[in-house]
């Protein structure tokens, strides 16, 4: 299956699809729903982490994806909606998926969601609107989109034996201190010619836009919806 399929794959009756696609949209929303659901829900922590559960859980098994078109809405608007629909269908049935339940396998370190939460020094009170936590849940949906694409790159380097590409762009593109440190400073810090770091960090520029643009595509319905997202991330058209 390839990374495009993934709306296909949570409509398949493969069950090995389905699993696939729902560890995929795990992976790219579940901080996103959680945090979202903390603020916006005014939810405990308790709370907000056995909603997340049980949103993802009953995802495919109340089949949601097959409602969606993406020629109406974004996936990430429609995933917020479906979030806030969930909710408030629990509160009526006043009923909760509890943690750890069957139908969920992935772990998910959902005290280091809220440390992030606390981290970020969120003010509820900028967040009271509507349209704010719209932008709020957004924000965080790119966040953990990029958070997922620099693991990739991580890896990559690793397999290809160039960790000191990734160190320079972690130095550099990732921390917040590295934009005080020029070229040269780093190609002393790494013992290398600036030259080597400029095509190092190209490189690895490159290939985090590429892996960026794959894991996005793998979460747009269709070629429209990924040219959208990706001028929206990337400010260009991607093909």
């Amino acid at each position: 299956m390839t990374r495009w399929s993934v709306i296909a794959a949570a409509r398949s009756e493969n069950p090995g699809e389905r699993a696939h696609a729902l560890e995929t949209l795990l992976a790219a929303y579940w901080k996103p729903v959680f945090k979202y659901i903390r603020l916006r829900w005014n939810r405990s922590f308790e709370d907000a982490q056995d909603l997340t559960q049980g949103f993802f859980a009953g995802l495919l098994e109340r089949d949601l994806l097959a409602k969606y078109d993406p020629g109406k809405s974004r996936m990430r608007t429609f995933l917020r909606l479906c979030v806030d629909g969930f909710v408030m269908n629990e509160e009526k049935a006043a009923r909760r998926q509890k943690r750890g339940g069957a139908a969920l396998h992935v772990a998910l370190d959902f005290q280091a969601a809220e440390s992030e939460l606390g981290a970020g020094a969120v003010d509820p009170a900028k967040l009271a609107s509507p349209e704010s936590l719209e932008v709020f849940f957004e924000k965080e949906w790119v966040r953990s989109l990029f958070g997922l694409a620099v693991e990739d790159l991580r890896r990559l380097c690793e397999a290809q034996g160039k960790q000191r590409a990734y160190l320079l762009f972690e130095k550099y593109d990732l921390e917040a201190e590295g934009s005080n440190s020029s070229y040269a400073q780093l190609a002393q810090e790494f013992g290398l010619a600036v030259t080597d770091v400029t095509n190092a960090l190209a490189w690895a520029r490159r290939e985090f836009r590429r892996i960026a643009l794959e894991r996005l595509r793998e979460m747009c319905g269709d070629d429209e919806e990924f040219r959208r997202e990706a001028q929206t991330l990337f400010g260009w058209e991607a093909r």
